[in-house]
Parts: C-alpha cells; structure tokens; sequence
C-alpha cells in the first residue's frame, strides 16, 4: 500500500486529546510493530500506565488504549501495536509513518503500577504479546529496583520475531542511564516461545508447574504471597487464569486505593 500523508487538518485539539507527531515506526514482523510520537511538555504518568492513542473518524476520533513502553525520563512516547487488517484503528495506524500526526490522550492512567502492590522481595512481570508494553516502562524505572531485590520479566510469545525488545532485554538494559547497574544484579529476562524451536518453549503456566520461572531467582521455587509481587498483561483468557490460580494460591488482588498482592489492567480486561 502506499502511503498516504495524514492531513493534520483534519484533527481537532481539545481539552481530552492533544495532536503529537510520529517519530518512528519499526515493523517487527507483518503481525507488529512498534512506534513512538512526541511528548507534550507537562504529560506525566507512572510507568505502566496506558494513554489513548488515534486518528479521526467518522464525525469523532477513533481511539484505543495502548500501554506507554517508555521509561517515564524519555523524551518520545512509545507504543507496542498489533496488525489487525480489518481493525477499525490499526488497520490505519499501521501505515502511519514519521512525521504523520497522530491524537495522544492528555491524561495516562492504569492499574498496573506499584502503587496497587504491597511491598514486597520478588517482582514477577507476566505478559504474553503486546502485554509486555508496560513492563518495558517498569524495568527501567529506578524505584522498581529500590521496591524489589529481584525482578522477572517473562514475555510469553508465538513465534520468535514478535520477541519485542529482545536485544535490549537480554542484555540486562546495558546503557540504560538510569538503571543499567541495578538491572545487572536484579534483572532477570526469561523469554519463552510456543509455535517454534527456542531455548526456553511453553505457556507461562508451563513455566510455574515445572519451576523453570524460578531458576534465576533465589527463593521458593514457587509462588509465595508474603513475598512476591505480580503483574499480568496479556490475552484475557491469559490474565484471566492466572488470577484465578494466583487468588487460590492465596494472593489478593490489589488496586490504585487498596495495594494487593498481583494487579491486572482492568480496563483492558473489563
């Protein structure tokens, strides 16, 4: 398809949406890419919350939220995005290139943040897909590691393309201005792939019933409410058994006004 130049006239800033401009894109395979669009002086939000992203529609803009992967110092804001060929949004915003026009909520918001978690030893990062966007914010977020000693960030994937950030993740954010010394003693990667040949294969629940989650980390080699953390972000049927065997393992869920023991994105799950 050629591209064709979004028309900023077409948008309409107002008190909810701000109108940014796309920096870059980056196709990882014909089923996602990433890109990134400027960030309006004054936008602040906790690492793991999501913004609203999108164009105009027909007769009101065309929205959908996307979680913010950048570090909360970054000057660009990015987002991880699936392909949907006939998706209302993504079936246009994955033509977008840099230096189209794109609307940016002006307020993030979410409940995967450490402020829904009770202190704890262990911060388990659970996501399958694009669920791993958020976590690519709290990995390289300073008072992650001064909450938690140890931190596992587990990307649950089909084939080893969608691998989003593998690079940087597998060299423990090596360069990272804030936290690449933290990261080397408390940050562990554990990628895992299901529809081809990898290291590590398998579902995240595969992952617990064997132990394999647990290697890199000292500790129980299971889950343990006094001292783990949790956050799960994914399919729905993925977040959604989880909770389910996190609750009867005995963990609470936490939320912004009472702090728990795991947290979802419920306005991604509803």
């Amino acid at each position: 398809m050629t591209h064709q130049a979004i028309d900023r006239a077409a948008f309409s800033p107002s008190a909810a949406l701000a109108v940014e401009t796309v920096t870059r894109v980056r196709h990882l395979t014909d089923r996602l890419f990433c890109f990134a669009i400027t960030r309006p002086p004054g936008f602040r939000f906790r690492s793991g919350e999501f913004a609203m992203v999108g164009l105009p529609g027909d007769g009101r803009p065309l929205l959908r939220a996307y979680s913010i992967a950048s570090p909360a110092y970054a000057d660009e804001l990015e987002f991880l995005s699936v392909k949907i060929e006939d998706g209302p949004l993504t079936s246009r915003l994955r033509h977008i290139r840099a230096g189209d026009p794109v609307y940016l909520g002006r307020k993030a918001t979410g409940t995967l943040v450490t402020d829904a978690l009770l202190p704890g030893r262990r911060l388990f990062l659970l996501s399958t897909g694009t669920g791993i966007a958020p976590f690519m914010s709290l990995v390289r977020d300073p008072e992650v590691y001064a909450r938690f000693a140890e931190i596992v960030l587990v990307h649950c994937v089909r084939q080893v393309a969608d691998l989003a950030w593998r690079d940087l993740l597998e060299g423990q954010l090596a360069g990272d201005p804030l936290v690449q010394d933290e990261a080397l003693l408390q940050f562990h990667y554990l990628p895992t792939v299901t529809r081809e040949p990898f290291g590590t294969q398998g579902r995240i629940a595969r992952l617990i019933e064997r132990g394999t989650l647990f290697e890199r980390v000292s500790g129980p080699r299971c889950f343990d409410p006094q001292g783990d953390r949790i956050m799960l972000c994914g399919s729905m049927a993925m977040i959604r058994d989880h909770a389910v065997d996190l609750e009867a393992r005995g963990f609470v869920e936490g939320s912004n006004s009472r702090p728990g023991q795991f947290v979802i994105e419920r306005a991604f799950v509803g």
